[in-house]
């Protein structure tokens, strides 16, 4: 364990994506003393190249990462530890008061190490969530195989790359439509199936239908593809459409059980919801990135974002700690 001796910290980041350690970098610029736990299982893993992010369109999104964190580290005030997050615990207003929080908010943070690294634990003001999403894919044997490389989740990430080409959709959730509309700026010989479920209403498929794209309702069985290329979706009847990729909209989940009893708020989707400042529902709880509304984004927004609720995050620490209030007029 971390010395708890040690000064506490100003924020606990959760998460070493582009989100958090976009906010820890202009934290530890900020001369705060910050901690960032990732476990080292981004949800992008299997993208190869990611796109848009300006200097470094095209970079793999683990690089990304790895520059990132040796950025944040240059700092004498930066902490990184690969663990995974186990335990966040509110301390009590004595408490905070007693390790020198001025405004008596304060947090334990646990971690387990990976990789032969240390557990962790620290005492820190603000807890910040950049964890980001899991994933569930539709249950298809062989998508998995495809994803990645001929299947990806983000269109504004990957739709150029699909100019052209005959594409699928594959996807449950009630936003096809919109999905589809953003794919057709890519590609005309676009088949969207819904899997058996009815997410894609009349009107909706009728204008889908006036600019060439199809709806294919039947149930799916799996993808199909030779060695490492897919060639088409076939259905459970047996008839195979010729596909040689395409999109897929998994169904998201916020991993954060780390939280115990601190109830955070969530949307119908199971994002955290969090205000303008991006505070969740539990004071001194921030969150940010892909498990905030409106969930997955392109990386350089995730980093954006985590940048702006960073300076907020900061404000609301000066602020308490002069006993000003929370907000900056």
């Amino acid at each position: 364990m971390t010395d708890l001796r040690e000064a506490p910290i100003g924020v606990a980041v959760i998460g070493g994506g582009p989100a958090g350690l976009s906010a820890g970098l202009q934290l530890v610029r900020a001369n705060r003393r910050i901690a960032i736990l990732d476990s080292n299982r981004p949800r992008h893993s299997a993208t190869l190249q990611s796109h848009g992010f300006l200097t470094r369109d095209g970079a793999p999104p683990l690089e990304l990462r790895r520059i990132g964190r040796e950025e944040f580290e240059a700092y004498p005030t930066a902490t990184f530890a690969q663990a995974v997050t186990r335990e966040v615990v509110p301390l009590s207003r004595d408490e905070a008061l007693a390790v020198g929080f001025p405004d008596g908010l304060g947090f334990r943070v646990r971690g387990t190490g990976i990789r032969g690294s240390a557990d962790v634990e620290f005492i820190a003001r603000r807890v910040l969530v950049a964890a980001g999403l899991t994933e569930e894919l539709p249950p298809l044997p062989m998508i998995r195989a495809y994803y990645g490389t001929a299947l990806h989740s983000c269109v504004e990430c990957d739709g150029f790359e699909k100019t052209d080409k005959p594409l699928a959709l594959i996807g449950e959730t009630s936003d096809l439509f919109g999905r589809a509309l953003l794919i057709s700026r890519f590609s005309s010989d676009l088949v969207v199936f819904t899997n058996g479920a009815d997410t894609v209403r009349p009107e909706q498929e009728a204008q889908l239908s006036a600019i060439g794209i199809r709806v294919e309702r039947r149930p799916i069985d799996d993808i199909v593809g030779e060695r490492a290329e897919m060639t088409g979706v076939r259905l459970a009847d047996g008839e195979v459409i010729p596909r040689v990729g395409g999109f897929v909209r998994p169904r998201w989940h916020a991993p954060i059980e780390f939280m115990g009893a601190a109830d955070l708020e969530r949307d119908e989707w199971g994002l955290i919801v969090v205000d303008e400042r991006g505070e969740t529902s539990v004071r001194g709880v921030y969150a940010v990135g892909d498990i905030v509304p409106p969930g997955p984004q392109q990386l350089i927004i995730a980093a954006g974002n985590g940048a702006r609720v960073a300076a907020k995050l900061n404000m609301d620490m000066i602020r308490g700690a002069l006993g000003v209030g929370m907000v900056d007029e």
